[in-house]
């Protein structure tokens, strides 16, 4: 079995259900472009824990996680509330069959970050990152209590981001990283410098390609609405600035084993759209599988 997944991100999956699509119908849609995995949407979109564990089974696809969101620098009672939100996604990893499933923190940024999103260099002082580790660690002893794998996701637009920024959680963690290669180069680390740098902390794969072009023009005209503009940073595996196959090789050369996630962030599907979305995760996976 080739371990190739897809996300509901990659056909408009975001915040909420998309347009004109039922959740059956993009299981249905990913198995016919041949993945056979997918990480998992907005807490319940597929349904209860069982339901969906049963779904994804019906589909022949396999649960190999979820994006879990935390604000690290806000206060205690937001992040409790990113917690007790977590618990229902760990309820969900736990219910999937999947031993190696996990579990995908993030940093979720926060006001300072939103009106800003193309921030250089002026991030936390050492107190802050003390903290932020901290929280980390008792996010990830959560997490292990449900018998998920946590792993930890630098994301664009956060305060874990750039190069320097993925070193220092790395420094104050013993986290596994989840290495996006979009957003890895949006924050100026190389993704395939960095597989090689975290060879022995690699436990999860994010495949994605981007366009610099879309960030300098948003920035230019000084857009900071990213939710307007981000479905266009994404674009089909080869079509972007990411170096992907020195990135692949060096994953090979790691000896990686793990799941290659495929996300394409998308707007919300529409009838319209449809087609052109199905068009494009039937070529990433395509492009994926050729050079695996």
């Amino acid at each position: 079995m080739n371990k190739i997944a897809s996300a509901p991100c990659s056909y408009g999956v975001l915040g909420g259900q998309s347009i004109d699509m039922k959740p059956v119908e993009l299981l249905e849609a990913m198995a016919a472009a041949g993945y056979t995995g997918s990480e998992l949407g907005p807490p319940g979109f597929f349904g209860s824990p069982a339901e969906t564990a049963r779904l994804f089974a019906d589909n022949g696809l396999t649960v190999v996680g979820s994006y879990v969101p935390l604000h690290l620098s806000l206060s205690e009672e937001v992040l409790a509330a990113d917690l007790a939100a977590m618990r229902h996604t760990l309820e969900e990893l736990a219910a999937s069959g999947n031993p190696d499933v996990v579990a995908v923190l993030a940093d979720e940024g926060d006001d300072a970050l939103r009106a800003n999103p193309w921030r250089t260099g002026d991030g936390w002082d050492a107190a802050t990152w003390q903290r932020a580790a901290d929280r980390v660690a008792a996010a990830c002893e959560v997490v292990r209590s449900y018998g998920v794998r946590p792993v930890f996701h630098p994301h664009y637009a956060t305060y874990v981001e750039q190069a320097a920024e993925i070193d220092r959680l790395m420094e104050l963690t013993d986290v596994s990283l989840c290495l996006d290669s979009g957003h890895f180069e949006l924050g100026g680390a190389s993704p395939a410098a960095y597989a090689e740098k975290y060879a022995d902390r690699v436990d999860h794969v994010h495949v994605k390609d981007v366009r610099h072009a879309v960030v300098a023009a948003a920035k230019a005209r000084g857009d900071v609405h990213l939710e307007s503009w981000w479905a266009e940073v994404a674009c089909p595996l080869g079509r972007g600035d990411v170096a992907l196959e020195p990135f692949l090789a060096q994953l090979k050369a790691n000896g990686y084993a793990g799941w290659y996630v495929i996300e394409q962030d998308s707007a919300a599907v529409t009838a319209e759209t449809w087609d052109a979305v199905i068009a494009d995760q039937r070529h990433n996976h395509t492009w994926l599988a050729e050079r695996l």
